[in-house]
């Protein structure tokens, strides 16, 4: 899926002690990839990264159970379940990832409106589409997806509504941001699928897709900015 993808000046991170401003030091990149099945593997290029550890990488990665998980956001909770059946690696990950607080102060920055493609974008820690956690990992590509009707290819695939799944930049490169389907989308079967909304969580996203994309940003009326502000305050297990 396309990202956005604009330069942010950087700014120093600064810390007050005994009344001096010290400046903070970042975060040390990881520089090698974890030696588990699902090789999470640190970006070389870390501009637009939020550095956090590198998941655990165990021997047999979990794949079978269900995680429940909340995303609070300044429009409601949205719940979902994650299917390590499906992704197993990607469901590792994501619960990394917010186990870290990675997700907490984000924003969604990204709502598509098109008849083949309905989904609001979420998990870059700059709210550009540029965002990531400073390492990458392979595809979990979904072969189970229905055809969509009338593809003369046969290539495109019905992404279901209730659908979440990873947003990427090309074959493994999955990273932090993933996307939400509110209406069944047309995709190629390029992105892991990891999990579903529950109805709970669909009643805030209709809401959210029902706002349409804010029409002062470039990309509107079909893609952007959800006119509707989405703050994530934070991903923490379910119910």
């Amino acid at each position: 899926m396309r990202s956005l993808r604009l330069m942010l000046a950087a700014t120093a991170v600064t810390l007050v002690v005994a009344g001096a401003a010290t400046a903070a030091s970042p975060p040390t990149p990881p520089t090698e990839p974890t030696k588990g099945p699902c090789a999470y593997t640190p970006l070389e290029d870390t501009t637009y990264s939020k550095i956090v550890p590198l998941p655990r990488d165990p021997h047999h990665t979990p794949d079978r159970g269900k995680v429940r998980v909340v995303i609070k956001t300044s429009q409601g909770d949205i719940p979902m379940v994650l299917e390590r059946s499906m992704a197993p690696c990607t469901v590792q990950s994501f619960q990394h990832l917010a186990k870290q607080s990675f997700y907490d102060d984000t924003i969604c920055h990204r709502l598509t409106t098109y008849p083949t493609l309905s989904v609001l974008q979420c998990g870059d820690p700059l709210g550009t589409g540029w965002g990531d956690p400073g390492y990458s990992y392979h595809d979990e590509l979904p072969t189970w997806l229905d055809p969509w009707p009338d593809d003369p290819t046969g290539e495109r695939k019905i992404y279901p509504r209730g659908t979440l799944a990873m947003a990427n930049a090309g074959p493994d490169t999955n990273g932090s941001q993933f996307f939400l389907v509110y209406k069944d989308s047309r995709l190629r079967p390029h992105y892991n699928v990891f999990g579903r909304i529950t109805p709970e969580g669909m009643r805030v996203l209709d809401r959210i897709a029902a706002g349409g994309v804010d029409p002062a940003d470039p990309g509107a009326p079909l893609d952007g900015l959800p006119a509707i502000d989405v703050e994530v305050d934070r991903v923490r297990p379910g119910l």
